[in-house]
């Protein structure tokens, strides 16, 4: 395995974490319960924000850039929908 897959592992790993730690704060009773899943959830993304950086550096996890008449027909669409 060499340091790409094991970085999108832990990626993918981090995410599943991050999806957890969010249903658990949703989901929770109380607001205790609710403030320990919020704070996981919190680090959580923080890590998974610099798995994604280190990757984006390296080339391994490219951004696409889109045209502002793309997003502009997205918003379009969907603001459309919501009336």
């Amino acid at each position: 395995m060499d340091d790409r897959n094991l970085m999108e592992n832990l990626l993918m790993l981090e995410k599943g974490a991050c999806d957890l730690y969010m249903h658990g704060a949703i989901e929770s009773a109380t607001d205790s319960v609710h403030n320990v899943f919020s704070t996981a959830l919190n680090s959580a993304l923080g890590m998974q924000d610099s798995i994604y950086s280190r990757m984006s550096d390296k080339g391994w996890y490219p951004m696409q850039q889109v045209q502002q008449n793309a997003i502009d027909g997205v918003k379009q669409k969907f603001s459309q929908q919501s009336c």
